[in-house]
Formats: C-alpha cells, structure tokens, sequence
C-alpha cells in the first residue's frame, strides 16, 4: 500500500510520540507487511527475535518497541506498540466508505462492461472494456478487474483480509485491510467465489486464469498466468501459484507456500509444504502421484501381513 504522498520521518515521530533511531530525513511512501515491503515502506516487529529479520528487509523505516542498531540508509522508530501504529496508519490512509447505493458514482466502469441486476460496486474500482459482471456480485474497494473478463452471480470479490493479530489475554484484534484486488485481462471467476484483499498488498488473479464456482483465494495470494481451479478449491493468504497451475476439486493449499509453474494437485489432496513445478501431486499431505500411490498400495498390504506375522507365518 503506498501513502498519497511521501511523509517525512520526523512527522511520524512527532505524531506517534515516537524516539528516532537513524536518520531522520528519511521519508516513508508507503506501508506493508514483512514479506512485501519495498523500499521506502514501513514495517514493523514487535517480538525481539524477529527485529533482525525487519531490520535487514527493504523496508525504510521500521516501527520497533525495543531498541536496536540502524542499518545504514534506515530509520527506527521507538514506539510503545508497534502494531497499534501501523494499523492506525493503515485505518487512516484506507478508511472505510460505506456504500450509500448499489453502485458508487465515482467508480470506474467501461461503457461496454455488463453489469446485472443486484451487483454492488465500492469506490476506488475499475472495471475494463468487454467484462460481465454477473447478478448479486459484490465488488469491494480497491479492487481492479481487466478487460473481457467474467465475474459470476454471487461473487464476492475484495472481502477483507482474514487477518488478525493474537492478543496476550487469547483475544484476537483486527488488521485493518489495506490492500486490494488485481484481476488481469480474460479471467474467469466462477459463481459464488471469493477473493479477500490483502493486508497492505494486493491479492493477484493472473491473465488469462479460470476458477470454477465456489472457490476462495486468501489474503494477499498471488495466482498465476493461464491457471484452472475446479469447484471448492481453497488458498490460503500468501500462498504463491505460479503460471498454468491446474488444481483438481476441493483441493486445499495452506498459507505462504510457493506452487511451482505447471504442478497439477489432485482432488480432495491437502497441502502443506510448498511444491516444485512440472509435476503432480496427490494426497494428505500431498505427494508426488507416483510415491503416494506406491505408499497407499503398500498400506493396502499391510492388514494380511499383519495377520501373517500373528499366525507366525512370517
């Protein structure tokens, strides 16, 4: 997510009553989660063992609540709660609109896009030329679909992130969403799909992809060029697809994986671990086909030998 405008280092100390550790001419343009940051962004930690791994990452300027050495061409900036001033940016440079009609008039919508009856578009949504959008959708904030795409019935397209942050006592508190949707040219989404926003990025549907009906993609996910997903697949936040990725009905993908280029998965197959490219896979937790087949013939086996080692026999 990136800020309307730079804001200087020294504003930022001065608004979140923050100490300044580095330098302090520094300027902020925009702000993001460990795995997304980019120069200039800010991020934060707020357990010790991870500042290193904030501090040597892209990010400009780093939200700490302990002190730390500043890596050159950086800026620490020494706050009670860290997170609490990050979501605080986030909730201010993203606040939420709510939708007094059915579709918001500043909205961005090519004149020869179908829209049906019943679909609800938020602010900040570009829709592009030849695109349907069917019945009883919903298209949320900062959400951007292509040219010649199809969205179907029911839909639910830049949902918030599920995404929350576990307190000390066991509650759980709320990020707020910060990121969007990007849905390229020639997409498909099936009725009844959804697809969350990111936290502070964006959640991408590549060119050219397909998705059946009743499929939901997670916080953050990045899908692939030319991918076909059957009904009830789930992807958890994070989780890389990369290009012609087909994957078989019901199959789950847990968060932050990376699935290589032209894997296929099997239906009903749940994954754990990420998965190179070129191959396919079956199972709980998903295998290569051909291991995870001798593996299930071999526990096929096992019952009569079982029996045969009680009897003796072997």
């Amino acid at each position: 997510m990136k800020f309307p405008q730079p804001i200087p280092v020294r504003e930022l100390a001065r608004r979140f009553d923050a100490r300044i550790i580095g330098d302090d001419t520094l300027v902020a343009t925009g702000i993001n989660e460990i795995h997304k940051v980019e120069a200039g962004d800010v991020a934060f930690s707020d357990v010790k063992k991870y500042f290193d791994k904030t501090l040597q990452s892209a990010a400009t300027v780093i939200l700490l609540n302990e002190e730390a050495e500043c890596p050159p061409g950086k800026v620490i900036l020494l706050v009670k709660n860290p997170f609490e001033v990050y979501d605080a940016l986030v909730a201010e440079y993203r606040p939420i609109t709510p939708l007094r009609n059915a579709i918001h008039h500043e909205a961005d919508i090519h004149p020869t896009a179908i829209i049906e009856p019943g679909v609800i578009i938020a602010n900040h949504v570009r829709i592009g030329a030849g695109t349907r959008i069917g019945a009883n959708a919903f298209i949320g904030e900062y959400t951007t679909v292509g040219e010649d795409c199809v969205i179907g019935p029911g839909a639910i397209i830049g949902s918030d992130a599920f995404y929350f942050k576990k307190q000390s006592g066991g509650a759980f508190q709320k990020w707020h969403s910060g990121g969007g949707v990007i849905i390229h040219d020639r997409v498909d989404i099936g009725a009844g799909c959804t697809i969350n926003k990111g936290v502070s990025g964006d959640t991408i549907i590549g060119e050219g992809s397909k998705l059946d009906c009743q499929i939901h993609i997670g916080h953050g996910a990045v899908i692939g060029k030319n991918c076909l997903f059957a009904a009830q697949v789930g992807i958890g936040g994070k989780t890389i697809v990369e290009d012609n990725v087909v994957l078989y009905g019901q199959v789950g993908i847990a968060q932050a994986l990376h699935i290589g280029q032209g894997a296929v998965v099997l239906a009903k197959s749940g994954v754990s671990k990420s998965l190179p490219g070129g191959k396919t896979y079956f199972g709980i937790p998903a295998e290569e086909v051909r291991e995870k087949y001798r593996e299930l013939a071999a526990l096929r086996q096992l019952p009569g030998l079982l029996a045969s080692l009680a009897k003796g026999k072997v």
